[in-house]
C-alpha cells in the first residue's frame, strides 16, 4: 500500500475537503463493535452543526469509503 493510500493520509484529504465544503469530519471516539465493524464517520455541517452524513441506522456508520462518494457527489 502506497503512503497516499494509508487510512490516515485518505483522512487527512478528506479533512481538506470538507473544510472547503463547510462540513467537519467526526470520528468516533469510543467506538463501540458495531462502529469498528462497519464505520466510524459522521460528516457535520459546520454552519448549522447538524450531521448530514453517517447517521442512518446508527451513529458513526460511514466508512472513509462511503465518505468519499458522498463529497464526490457534492462536487
Amino acid at each position: 500500500m502506497s503512503y497516499k493510500a494509508s487510512p490516515p493520509a485518505r483522512e487527512r484529504r478528506i479533512k481538506r475537503i470538507c473544510v472547503r465544503l463547510g462540513l467537519h469530519l467526526m470520528t468516533a471516539q469510543k467506538p463501540d463493535k458495531l462502529v469498528q465493524a462497519h464505520g466510524g464517520y459522521m460528516l457535520r455541517d459546520a454552519r448549522t452543526m447538524s450531521i448530514v452524513f453517517g447517521d442512518k441506522d446508527y451513529l458513526f456508520s460511514a466508512d472513509l469509503d462511503d465518505v468519499e462518494a458522498y463529497l464526490d457527489a457534492l462536487t
